[in-house]
This record gives structure tokens, C-alpha cells and sequence, in this order.
């Protein structure tokens, strides 16, 4: 879209801003409003906008807005116009909305000319930050803030903080239509300090991509959004799989963008008990468990270092699967962490990947540093199980393949397995 399209409404939105500023002097013309880096506003309603809206904003700026509306209310945002630089990932020029005035969870990030959907806070604050670079300008933004009641239900409205015992979450307009474009939805979900939260999608049907990156569900471990707590990341038409919390909160997050919708979903919470641990002394075990947190010990790592079975055999018990470069390699304890630069993924799991433009990438551990042996600058296929922090671990017996490309037809195959 070029930057001169979005002029029509521009003028018109300034004609209607202007209008609604009180005159001073009946026998003068209507000032139009000056929008500042920053600022803090409070009421039921109100505007912000870049600074020197509606001319090209400054570079190298940073500006916060923070809004409050009445307690007991949740602040609504509608962008009425964007215009920043255009970026795949937002790194350059953005705007960030957060629940809250500090520490908050963002909401979402946007630039281009992406205008999204209605954004709505779970309490009575938000702030909202503009960042700019030194390069590529453009016209900025506008949004109105509104107040409404918790809760308030609609084709654009959606989140919000679920704090009773069990409880259901939708996207917007299920289940008679689609859900919308440009929709962003944050559910925060609190259980009582001593309770867990389990999680479960009755229907889902959300725009399939094979990295999920256009419309999709994100489900965090705890209250943030934080892609070292990230559980996972869904799309496509299957539910994904029962998550149970590892402590007392939860965080959903719904993103849809500007192009093709679906059915959308229906998702289940419910809080329940964390388990005590045991006061009996487990019988002793020669078998070593594949854990997330498992240390490099003497006997594990004294272990024969050789892959058993073949890609086939191993596809369905690890939980992912992927061909990279491996491009950095430090050693920590006995351990090795190592980051891949992805070629392919075949099974993501809960594996945190990491994207900087067209690149992705994830992090691993060797838990036995020289078993099995990855050399920084060379080609694997790596299969492994993801530890809570989102890193694959690497175990003495996980397997691993110099990658060439005559096993990408096979790969592929297994990438449509069903396990």
C-alpha cells in the first residue's frame, strides 16, 4: 500500500477532530489539536497521536502514553490511522501497547500501515510506546481511547483477566462467522497460589502456515508474554494438545492480521490442585529419564556415544525435529549450548525458535558436551526433547545425522506423519 492511500480518511478524521475542539472565541476558526511525544491522559475517552501528527514524525524518538480510565473499567483502543515504517518483524519503527503502566504485558506491536483490530486492556490502564530509528519516516498514528465495562462482548472485542475456577475464552463472532481481521486478544488467566491451571481447545480452526506466523494462538507460563515461557504456539485445524501450567497463571494470546480468517476457537480452563510431592523415598533406578531438567552426570555421560535406531524410529518420540547450521558453540559446565540456524523445521513441539528477518533460529543443550559431538559450522539433522525453558536438550542417546539434502525427501514424508 503506498504511504499517499490513506489520505482520504486522514483528512476527514482531522475535519472530525477538529470539529470537536471547544472554541475559545466564537469569532475564531477551530484549532486543530497538537499532538506531543508522550503524555499522560485520564477520563472516559480521549486521543493520542505521533508527534506532530499529522506530519511526518521525528526520528530517533521514544514516547510513552499512559492512559487510565475509571476504576472498575477496562481502556479500549482504536487506531484510527498508522503510518510507520514497514518492517516484517516491526524491528525498525513501532508501536507497542501494553496492559498496564509497567512491567505490563504487551499486548502487540505494529507498524506499516496495519491498522488492527479494537485493543482492549484487562484493567483500568495502558500504556503505549512509539519507537523510531534514525532511517524511513512516515505520517505516525492516531488512536482514540475509550472506557468500557469489563467483560463487554462484540465482533471486535475479546480478552480480558479469568480469575473464577473454571471458566470458558473465544475468539470474536464464535461460532456463528469467522473471527475477524486484525484482531489481537490477550486472556490472562490467575489461579490461587497453591492451584495449577489446565487448558484445553474443544474446536480450533485457525489460518494454517507451517510456522504459524499470519494468524495464531500463543500460550505463555505465566503472566507475560516471554518466549522463554512460551508452551507453544498453534495454527491449522487441529486442537493442540492439553497444557497443564507449571504455575499460577496463564497467558493467551490471539493474533489475526489483516488477510485470511477461519472458523476460530473455543478453548476450556479449569484450576486444579498442585500436586504434593512425595514423602516416600522412590526405590532406586539404573534407567536415566529424559527430563528437561537433567544435569550432566558421571554416569550418564559415561554412557556409549551412539545414535540407535533410524530417522523413522526416532520422528514420533522426540519432541522436535530439525535440519540447521549449528552457529555458535559455548561450553557451560559439562554441558554445551549451542544455537542452530534453522534450514528446516519437521516438528517445532515447544520449542523455542527465535526469527530475525528471514532467519530463524533456536537454541540447545548438549547435556554431555562431546555426546553427541556437534561441530560449530557444520549441517545436522537434530532430534530432541524441549526442557521448560523452551531450549531442545540433546541427551547422549538423541539422534543425530549429518544433514545432506538427499534427506529432505524423507523428512518431508515424516513432517505428515501421524505420531
Amino acid at each position: 500500500m503506498s504511504r499517499s492511500s490513506p489520505w482520504a480518511p486522514l483528512c476527514l478524521l482531522l475535519l472530525l477532530l477538529a470539529a470537536a475542539v471547544p472554541l475559545s472565541r466564537p469569532q475564531q476558526p477551530p484549532e486543530r489539536p497538537v499532538f506531543t511525544c508522550g503524555g499522560i491522559l485520564s477520563g472516559e475517552s480521549g486521543f493520542i497521536g505521533s508527534e506532530g501528527f499529522p506530519g511526518v514524525y521525528p526520528p530517533n524518538s521514544k514516547c510513552t502514553w499512559k492512559i487510565t480510565v475509571p476504576e472498575g473499567k477496562v481502556v479500549v483502543l482504536n487506531f484510527r490511522f498508522i503510518d510507520l515504517e514497514s518492517d516484517n518483524l516491526c524491528r525498525y519503527d513501532f508501536v507497542d501497547v501494553y496492559n498496564g503502566h509497567a512491567n505490563g504485558q504487551r499486548i502487540g506491536r505494529f507498524c506499516g500501515t496495519f491498522r488492527p483490530g479494537a485493543l482492549v486492556s484487562s484493567g483500568n490502564k495502558m500504556m503505549v510506546q512509539m519507537i523510531s530509528d534514525a532511517n524511513t519516516a512516515g505520517n505516525g498514528f492516531m488512536a482514540m481511547f475509550s472506557a468500557a465495562e469489563p467483560n463487554a462482548r462484540g465482533d471486535q472485542y475479546c480478552g480480558g483477566r479469568l480469575e473464577r475456577p473454571s471458566g470458558s475464552f473465544k475468539t470474536p463472532n464464535w461460532p456463528d462467522r469467522d473471527y475477524p481481521a486484525g484482531v489481537t486478544c490477550v486472556w490472562h488467566i490467575v489461579a490461587p497460589k497453591n492451584q495449577l491451571i489446565e487448558l484445553k481447545f474443544e474446536k480450533f480452526d485457525v489460518e494454517r502456515d507451517n510456522y504459524c506466523r499470519y494468524d495464531y494462538v500463543a500460550v505463555f507460563d505465566g503472566g507475560e508474554v516471554n518466549d522463554a515461557r512460551r508452551i507453544g504456539k498453534y495454527c491449522g485445524d487441529s486442537p493442540p494438545a492439553p497444557v497443564v501450567s507449571e504455575r499460577n497463571e496463564l497467558l493467551i494470546q490471539f493474533f489475526s492480521d489483516l488477510s485470511l480468517t477461519a472458523d476460530g476457537f473455543i478453548g476450556h480452563y479449569k484450576f486444579r490442585p498442585r500436586k504434593l510431592p512425595a514423602t516416600t523415598v522412590p526405590p532406586v533406578t539404573t534407567t536415566v529419564p529424559v527430563t528437561a531438567g537433567l544435569k550432566p552426570t558421571v554416569a550418564l555421560c559415561q554412557q556409549k556415544c551412539r545414535r540407535s535406531g533410524t530417522l523413522e524410529s526416532n520422528y514420533c518420540s522426540s519432541n522436535f525435529v530439525l535440519a540447521g547450521t549449528v552457529i555458535t558453540t559455548v561450553p557451560r559446565g559439562g554441558s554445551l549450548h549451542a544455537t542452530v540456524s534453522i534450514i528446516n523445521i519437521y516438528k517445532e513441539g515447544n520449542l523455542a525458535i527465535q526469527q530475525a528477518g528471514k532467519n530463524m533460529s533456536a537454541k540447545v543443550i548438549v547435556v554431555c558436551k562431546q555426546c553427541p559431538l556437534l561441530r560449530r559450522g557444520l549441517n545436522y539433522i537434530i532430534m530432541g526433547q524441549v526442557g521448560e525453558d523452551g531450549r531442545g536438550r540433546i541427551m547422549p542417546n538423541s539422534f543425530t545425522l549429518m544433514f545432506k539434502t538427499k534427506n529432505q525427501k524423507l523428512l518431508n514424508a515424516l513432517k505428515n506423519k501421524q505420531c
